[in-house]
């Protein structure tokens, strides 16, 4: 099936139940978007890619980093230092699996991308922890 709430424009909020997104999203999407699950380290085809554009999320489209914020943090995951707007991301405490953390979330749809620390580069000092998964890549 077509997801119909994809879009590269849209910045109205996105909000389905579990069972829309699940017959819309592929399964390795939905599992990390949906249930907050986590790909392999290593295993992103964009963790050491590093081609000109932006990053989308998967789920909806909306519109998450510029290549130009990408880094190689060696954490195993693709990593960016800023998004790429202040409404792009949302942002929770994960307390889960004995950490304290601060998940990332679709400004959009609020699918789970991944995690935020303070370990990363100028001029941010973040590290945005990103499955590559819940990634689209345009040039």
């Amino acid at each position: 099936m077509i997801n119909p709430v994809y879009s590269k424009s849209d910045t109205s909020k996105v909000n389905l139940t579990n069972e829309e997104w699940k017959k819309i999203l592929p399964n390795e999407v939905y599992t990390i978007a949906r249930t907050r699950g986590t790909e392999r380290p290593w295993s992103s085809k964009y963790e050491n890619f590093y081609d000109r554009g932006k990053y989308y999320c998967a789920a909806c489209g909306n519109p998450l980093f510029i290549s130009d914020t990408k880094f190689n943090s060696g954490c195993g995951w693709p990593s960016f230092f800023e998004a790429i707007n202040k409404t792009a991301l949302i942002y929770s405490a994960d307390n889960s699996h004995g950490m304290k953390r601060t998940e990332v979330q679709c400004g959009r749809c609020k699918a789970h991308l991944g995690h935020l620390f303070d370990d990363g580069p100028p001029p941010t000092g973040l590290r945005y922890c990103i499955n590559g998964v819940v990634l689209n890549f345009e040039k």
